[in-house]
């Protein structure tokens, strides 16, 4: 990420984020502008760039952007996902004409991939069904939770096959319109935090998708490919919200008589696993052969979730009572890791996969 990019994300960060995180959190404020400045001022344009760059600048995005406000740093990954999925897709549909629209942040994008990926690792049945038309599919079924959904937002989802019966039977990946006829949205609120992610119920009732959407019709191998690209890009939300809880305990080292040094966790040792854990996190999205390190950001993923609970419990011992505010930054990032930890892959499914034999 070059020196004039660094630049211009922060200067979005604190035009059209920062003034926004308390609205976020307390009001469900979704920043929108502020993912449309990205892709206005480029950062997220891939042309020209090889994989591993284009990946070193998406996680440092993700770093900056969670730092201040980790509910939009998961809408970026959102995004980042969908184009993923866009970039990798061998449709040349795809790649002419909505990959361009959503680099520039001219549509933006969610991922509907929860339930698939616990579908492959045997927690869930594909929700998304799949029936062939002469020009494509027709989708029907529910996905419960879809985030950073929109008006001018397109998703991408996997389904299975309509029926047993039916001639096609590997799963297909698609991507989806908001707008599009016969998709039913309800937005989902209520969370402990996260309330400014657009999140939305997704009711397929014979969405017909043509084929110009459709990502790949292997789901299955499609989703070898990238979900390590996917997961990478999830590690900066924990991240950041660790480097931010390291930050905030700093503040208190000399408050109340110094009484908070005599905590076992302090901001030395916080500070230290920070750095190791962004020192391999900037590793892998270097690495020529991120597919092949799969493991490696499993266990990454898991480490850094493991890392930010630590962090914001600590946090919320070193400040003590002024911690104990609903919408203060403390009790934010209390609420965020927490839903770090649950974000599929969730800490429960990524102990399953790394106690998979290999």
């Amino acid at each position: 990420m070059s020196g004039a990019e660094l630049k211009a994300a922060e200067q979005a960060a604190k035009d059209l984020l920062q003034p926004f995180v308390r609205s976020i959190d307390a009001d469900a404020y979704y920043a929108k502008p502020y993912l449309i400045a990205l892709g206005a001022s480029g950062l997220l344009d891939s042309r020209g760039r090889e994989d591993a760059a284009v990946r070193e600048r998406g996680v440092r995005l993700g770093l900056l952007t969670s730092r201040i406000c980790m509910t939009t740093g998961f809408n970026l990954w959102c995004h980042l996902a969908a184009l993923t999925y866009a970039r990798h897709s061998v449709n040349g549909w795809l790649h002419e004409r909505l990959l361009p629209q959503l680099e520039r942040g001219k549509r933006l994008g969610g991922t509907g991939l929860s339930n698939p990926m616990k579908h492959y690792a045997g927690m869930e049945e594909l929700r998304l069904r799949a029936e062939r038309t002469e020009d494509g599919r027709m989708l029907h079924g529910l996905l419960p939770t879809v985030s950073n959904l929109g008006d001018e937002h397109w998703f991408g989802v996997v389904a299975g096959a309509a029926t047993p019966s039916n001639p096609y039977t590997k799963p297909v990946m698609l991507f989806v319109p908001c707008d599009v006829e016969r998709l039913a949205l309800s937005e989902r609120t209520g969370y402990l935090g996260i309330n400014g992610s657009a999140t939305y119920a997704c009711r397929f009732d014979g969405v017909r998708v043509p084929d110009e959407w459709i990502i790949d019709e292997d789901a299955d191998a499609f989703v070898s490919r990238i979900r390590a690209t996917f997961v990478l890009y999830q590690i900066p939300l924990g991240l950041g919200v660790l480097q931010s809880a390291v930050q905030a305990v700093r503040r208190q080292r000399e408050t109340q008589g110094g009484a908070s040094l005599h905590l076992p966790v302090g901001a030395e040792q916080l500070g230290e696993q920070a750095k190791r854990l962004e020192m391999r996190l900037l590793d892998l999205a270097a690495a020529p052969d991120l597919d092949a390190r799969w493991r490696e950001v499993l266990q990454l993923r898991l480490d850094t979730a493991y890392a930010a609970l630590q962090g914001v419990q600590s946090e919320m011992l070193h400040r003590g009572g002024s911690a104990y505010t609903l919408h203060c930054s403390s009790s934010r990032r209390l609420r965020e890791a927490y839903f770090f930890a649950a974000l599929t892959p969730t800490v429960k499914h990524l102990e399953q996969l790394l106690n998979v034999p290999t």
